[in-house]
């Protein structure tokens, strides 16, 4: 792949040259991180050979020579006037001259001050590099939901089990480079809060004063499985992140990143557009599911902040409400937060 890019690369380099003055005429094609190519032309009549060049079995040789470590010259490939300069990761220079000219002279070649003689692809922007440049991609959060009365995990009838409140979001991220290792993922998507209590028998019920949290008084003719709540929300949030390990794209699980370790904190909000509670039971007839879909007086909005912390190829998330789950008055007092896993 890298061979045919430079390829590429070159070949609309060569034709880019032909449009310029009649002077020494350079090129200088970044490569990954580190690495650049340097084309200099000296005579632009070179550039009707250079058309037909076989770049490719040059890089390789080029490859070949910075595996092994070799600063020796590589043998004449064609009678052409042009110089190509490696500047490796290490940077480390080297020449490889592809001219039968016996005239050398003493021309500062390397002196790329001059707008006019300076063409400079910038591999970098090929790879997404650029700042102000935004990729977008999916976003799936799977993880568990709780919540906090007071700093305290609450007990009673609206106890949770952490196993079985599961939370998840699909959103959709957009990355946008705001600087070498600075990024901003902002997005819009759709997640899921599953509150299943530790008592199965629990009814939600609602009137006039608020909502309430009851036992079932079937208990001991009916056997009861489990009781949750569910609430859906549109939700938006713009994460800064600093990603050490300076990649275009988001990590994915399932993808190597090397030792990149990337953080990144911001706010969220979301608005709630449906909420139902579920009592799943046996009443000696069979498996029975009682929902009931309603408000039960859970704010309609709610925001928070977001923390994400990454290594390689595994991102974690952590997201705290700042408001309460209920209208204040109308339920307990419940700031709900989620974690787990992005993939």
């Amino acid at each position: 792949m890298i061979k045919k890019l430079f390829l590429t690369v070159l070949l609309g380099a060569s034709i880019t040259v032909m449009n310029a003055q009649q002077k020494n005429d350079t090129v200088i094609v970044e490569l990954a991180k580190t690495s650049k190519v340097i084309f200099t032309i000296k005579d632009r009549s070179d550039l009707e050979t250079l058309k037909h060049y076989n770049f490719q079995e040059l890089f390789q040789d080029i490859l070949t020579k910075l595996e092994a470590n070799d600063t020796s010259a590589l043998p004449k490939h064609d009678s052409t006037d042009a110089t190509i300069e490696v500047v490796a990761a290490e940077e480390k220079s080297e020449d490889w001259n592809l001219h039968s000219s016996d005239d050398d002279d003493d021309d500062d070649d390397n002196d790329y001050g001059d707008d006019d003689d300076h063409y400079d692809w910038n591999m970098h922007h090929m790879h997404g590099n650029r700042w102000g440049r935004t990729w977008q991609s999916f976003n799936f959060d799977l993880g568990m939901n709780n919540y906090l009365s007071d700093g305290k995990f609450p007990d009673g009838n609206y106890e949770v089990r952490p196993w079985g409140s599961w939370y998840v979001g699909l959103s959709s991220i957009q990355r946008t480079r705001l600087g070498k290792k600075f990024f901003l993922e902002w997005g819009l998507g759709v997640n899921w809060y599953n509150f299943k209590f530790q008592k199965d028998n629990i009814l939600i019920q609602k009137d006039d004063n608020g909502t309430t949290f009851v036992e079932d008084p079937r208990t001991g003719t009916v056997s009861f499985e489990k009781s949750k709540l569910e609430a859906t929300y549109i939700a938006a949030s713009v994460i800064p992140v600093i990603d050490l390990g300076d990649n275009s794209r988001k990590a994915r699980i399932w993808e190597g990143y090397g030792n990149s370790f990337r953080i990144g904190a911001g706010p969220y909000i979301g608005y709630r557009i449906e909420s139902h509670s579920k009592l799943v039971y046996d009443d000696g007839n069979g498996k029975e599911k009682d929902k009931e879909h309603d408000s039960f007086y859970l704010n309609n909005f709610r925001y928070g902040v977001r923390l994400q912390l990454g290594y390689r190829s595994t991102d974690l998330f952590f997201n705290y409400d700042l408001n309460e789950l209920f209208v204040s008055g109308k339920g307990p007092k419940l700031n709900a937060f989620s974690f787990g896993v992005i993939f």
